[in-house]
């Protein structure tokens, strides 16, 4: 008695939950609008990395007292709204400083973001650095982003 009571209180429960998580797997798996968003890592030596997302007035050089101003022209028509941040890194993902531009909306007409305000920041320790920026649209079900590198003497 004792034995069957341990197999519907403890082995039970297992079993079912394994078997209802394999068909909500399932499931998932065989919808066609699913999408699988990767988050990319790692650092590139290019301006940018989709051609729809441009980084404008990134300077390859800094001295330690000129403020890093840029702004971002974006020329994607699915990014007419969305969340631009502006990450600036050091060495392997040490961030230095964040910003969030929140629902940054534009038409077509190639405005630059962000949009009524300013992306500027002081940094005055020497080295290199990587700015990135990425705009999510207004689900954040997806991204674009864009990289370069400069250098603070």
């Amino acid at each position: 008695m004792a034995t069957r009571l341990a197999y519907v209180v403890f082995i039970l429960p297992i079993v079912l939950s394994i078997a209802f998580g394999s068909v909500v797997m399932a499931d998932i798996l065989q919808s066609s609008d699913r999408e699988l968003n990767m988050w990319h890592v790692g650092s590139t030596n290019t301006l940018t990395h989709d051609k729809s997302i441009q980084i404008i007035g990134l300077e390859k050089q800094y001295s330690a007292s000129t403020p890093i101003k840029i702004q971002v022209n974006i020329d994607d028509p699915f990014f007419d709204c969305g969340d631009l941040y502006v990450t600036i890194y050091s060495g392997k993902n040490t961030v230095i400083t964040q910003s969030g531009f929140f629902k940054q909306c534009f038409d077509g007409n190639n405005v630059l973001l962000p949009i009524d305000d300013e992306f500027s920041e002081i940094i005055d320790i020497p080295g290199q650095y990587e700015l990135v920026v990425k705009i999510n649209d207004q689900n954040q079900k997806s991204s674009i982003t864009a990289s370069g590198k400069f250098t603070i003497k």
